[in-house]
Parts: structure tokens; C-alpha cells; sequence
């Protein structure tokens, strides 16, 4: 994958991670996860606007030769233990909270383990723990040159919230979609069927060798900001607003905010680095 789709891709991967003003307390970052999920089916047979299966749907012309990545995030439990074995709110400048790890499969059935983590703290310790994950990923390309790839979560769950859910649901799931020997049509001049994910080319602009599903809709050859210092995961914001915004904060908010996810504290230790050159490069940008 190059670089430039990477960039892009990433950008998808982590839209709406955690937002401004990236604290646990917020409203806005209580309810996570919105775009791309796809649930276990025993959630979604209740809850039929959380779906258990996306589809993208492109055309390729002149090759029946396709690699498929399907991409998302799978949700890390963070509890706090103290050193007296009970699990706490709120340690060594650590809140309890969800991250997330990065996941990537291919075509086929695919199945990720449970499993656990230890980080020993001054007065405890930080244990991550995610679910088992079972889904499969099916790839099929016509004679036509229609390719389909259809994401399928098989978890079993007997849960009874959606947070719940959550924890064993593919989150923010894209699909990359590559050719060597033939070329991608946009979706915008093909009567292809996609349900959940919006298909794009991507990379350098003319190039159709590579096309990106994503849970959002986005035009052909996207492209992150040149003059972007890092990820806000808000792609829809202004990049000046939102590192002044940081940079306003209380120190009791920003001591929140580095306490509340490691992603969070290297948007503060980053907007905090800015130079003036930097942000001035924010100002002002016409294209």
C-alpha cells in the first residue's frame, strides 16, 4: 500500500476515534464507534440499523485479477487494577476507558482469539482485554468485471447493550481494493450495489488501480492536507480550529485529556510543539 492511500486510509480508519474535546467526560465521546460497524448478528437481528454484513460493489476492466485488505478496529477494554487487586477509576494518571487495535484479514473465514495484556503501573496496573472475533471476508469477480466483496461478522454473542456489542463488533471497517493488470471504474459512472461502504479511487489522481470502500462518502483521489501536522480524527474540521481549541484548554482539561487515551495525549503533545511558522501554515489555505 503506498503511502498516500495509507494516509487516506488511516484517516477512515480512525474518523470519529475520540473527539474535541478529546476527554472521557465529553457527551460527545460516550457514544463511539458510529461509522462502519459491523455487529454481531445476534445484535443485529434486534437492532436492524446496526448491520452484521457490508458489501462494495466496483467494476474492473480488463483483469479478473484482485487483491482485497479489509481494515478496522477491534475494541480494547483498558480496566485499572491498584496494587491491592481491586479494579479503580482512575490511577497513576490513567482513566478507565476503550482503545482500539488495528486489524487487517483477506478473503476467507478468519477468527482472532480473546486475549489479554499486563502494563505495570507505580501503584497497580493497566490490563487490556478484547473479545474473540469471527467473520469472514468473501471476494467473488463476474464475467462482466463486476467484483464483489462482501464483510461478514460471525461472533457468537449473548450480550444485551450495544456497548456490549461494541466489544465484539468489526469498528470502522474499510475495504482496500487493488488490481495489477486492470483498471477500476468510479462508482459514480457504474450501476454497481454497495450497502454500508462507498467505494473511491485513490491515490494519485488518474491512477485506477486502487479503489478504497470506506463507511463514508468521499469523492475520487482524496487527499489529507499537506498542511495537516497529524490526525484529529475529525476530517470534517478545521485543523487551526480544533489545534487552538487544544491549545486553549485548562490544565485540569488537558490533564484529562492526556489521561484519557494515548492518542489523545499525542494530539495535546503535538499541537503543544507547534511552532508559529506551523500554525500560520494553517491560516489561510487556498486551493
Amino acid at each position: 500500500m503506498s503511502d498516500l492511500v495509507r494516509k487516506i486510509a488511516d484517516a477512515v480508519l480512525y474518523e470519529g476515534y475520540i473527539l474535541w474535546p478529546y476527554r472521557r467526560s465529553a457527551t460527545k465521546n460516550r457514544q463511539r464507534w458510529t461509522f462502519g460497524g459491523v455487529y454481531p448478528p445476534a445484535h443485529a437481528r434486534e437492532h436492524p440499523d446496526d448491520p452484521c454484513a457490508l458489501q462494495a460493489q466496483v467494476l474492473l476492466e480488463g483483469s479478473d485479477d484482485v487483491d482485497v485488505r479489509v481494515r478496522f478496529l477491534h475494541v480494547v477494554e483498558r480496566a485499572l487494577v491498584n496494587a491491592g487487586g481491586e479494579h479503580v477509576d482512575e490511577l497513576d494518571g490513567h482513566l478507565a476507558w476503550d482503545e482500539a487495535t488495528e486489524r487487517e484479514v483477506g478473503p476467507g473465514p478468519f477468527e482472532i482469539p480473546a486475549g489479554t495484556e499486563t502494563e505495570p503501573l507505580p501503584n497497580g496496573a493497566v490490563v487490556r482485554s478484547w473479545r474473540e472475533l469471527r467473520g469472514r471476508v468473501d471476494l467473488s469477480v463476474e464475467a462482466d468485471g463486476r467484483v464483489t466483496v462482501r464483510i461478514e461478522n460471525t461472533t457468537p454473542w449473548s450480550g444485551d447493550s450495544r456497548e456490549d456489542a461494541l466489544r465484539q463488533t468489526f469498528c470502522s471497517t474499510h475495504a482496500i481494493l487493488r488490481t495489477r493488470d486492470g483498471s477500476f471504474v468510479s462508482a459514480t459512472e457504474s450501476d454497481c450495489e454497495s450497502v454500508g461502504l462507498w467505494p473511491v479511487l485513490v491515490g494519485e489522481d488518474g491512477a485506477r488501480d486502487t479503489m478504497l470502500a470506506a463507511p463514508i462518502v468521499l469523492g475520487d483521489y482524496p487527499q489529507v492536507a499537506p498542511e495537516s501536522p497529524g490526525d484529529l480524527f475529525d476530517a470534517t474540521e478545521i485543523d487551526e480550529l480544533l489545534v487552538l481549541n487544544v491549545l486553549a484548554l485548562t490544565p485540569e482539561e488537558q490533564a484529562e485529556m492526556r489521561a484519557t487515551d494515548p492518542r489523545a495525549r499525542e494530539i495535546l503533545d503535538r499541537c503543544a510543539g507547534l511552532s508559529p511558522e506551523e500554525l500560520m501554515r494553517l491560516h489561510g489555505t487556498f486551493r
